[in-house]
């Protein structure tokens, strides 16, 4: 996680919302990266899906089983969504996001029956520094 505080301080810097994302399996860090939506103009560009699409290239596999993410902000549908199609193992995230969290704060997306891969969330690593970096970007945009 704190690769992945790293990551989110750089998204910050570059005018991004601050979040950053890391993938490992095992103690081999698969990708790591940040948000880059206003970078690249791409409302997909969150930092989970640009880490999900690094470690798969970096396997040749769309299976990322055996995985873990490691996101500050809790994933939002489109990226809950995305943990379940990889078939990431586990999500360990820092700060839950009441607006638009769907892996316990809105909805519990990865955790649905309905769903053929659950993948496994547990949130509030390091939460307080991942809530301070995404309130201080803010408060400095008002």
């Amino acid at each position: 996680m704190r690769i992945a505080l790293q990551e989110a301080a750089l998204a910050a810097a570059e005018g991004e919302v601050p979040v950053g994302a890391v993938i490992v399996r095992g103690d081999e860090v698969l990708a790591q990266t940040h948000n880059r939506r206003e970078q690249l103009a791409d409302p997909t560009a969150h930092a989970e899906m640009l880490a999900i699409r690094e470690a798969a290239a970096k396997l040749r596999s769309r299976r990322l089983t055996g995985c873990t993410l490691y996101v500050t902000l809790e994933p939002c549908p489109m990226c809950a969504g995305a943990m379940m199609m990889a078939c990431l193992d586990t999500c360990w995230f820092g700060a839950n996001d009441e607006r638009q969290g769907c892996v316990e704060s809105v909805y519990a997306l990865p955790s649905d029956p309905a769903f053929y891969h659950p993948v496994r969330c547990y949130g509030g690593l390091l939460e307080d520094e991942c809530k301070a970096l995404l309130q201080t970007f803010f408060e400095t945009r008002r």
